[in-house]
């Protein structure tokens, strides 16, 4: 089992930064493919950005690119998320998840085997 804590999140007028955190407690002793996903209302969950257990193999979504940054500090099993110059479109509520098997980053959400609770991002005009 693998607990997943998200925090960071809150209201933030555009063109601002906010930084969020995952914090992964239980089985760690193996580091995982690490995601960022969000869900805006009405709308499917969708990939933001996915880090490889080395940190070494990025990817971020081409909505984020040049703006989010996707990082891990494996000795303190936490993910983080970089967010700079936050547009309204992306409110959402933001999850972190791990894919336990995979050895590449990969953007489809149902691959991902544990999920945090999310935390709420508001971007006000």
């Amino acid at each position: 089992q693998v607990q997943l804590v998200e925090s960071g999140g809150g209201l933030v007028q555009a063109g601002g930064s906010l930084r969020l955190s995952c914090a992964a407690s239980g089985r760690t002793d193996s580091n995982y493919v690490m995601g960022w996903f969000r869900q805006a209302p009405g709308k499917e969950r969708e990939f933001v950005a996915g880090i490889s257990r080395s940190g070494l193999s990025i990817r971020h979504a081409d909505s984020v690119k040049g703006r989010f940054t996707i990082s891990r500090d494996n000795a303190k099993n936490t993910v983080f998320l970089q967010m700079n110059s936050l547009k309204v479109e992306d409110t959402a509520v933001y999850y972190c998840a791990a894919d336990l098997y995979s050895r590449v980053v990969v953007t489809t959400h149902r691959e991902y085997d544990y999920w945090g609770q999310g935390t709420q991002v508001t971007v006000s005009s």
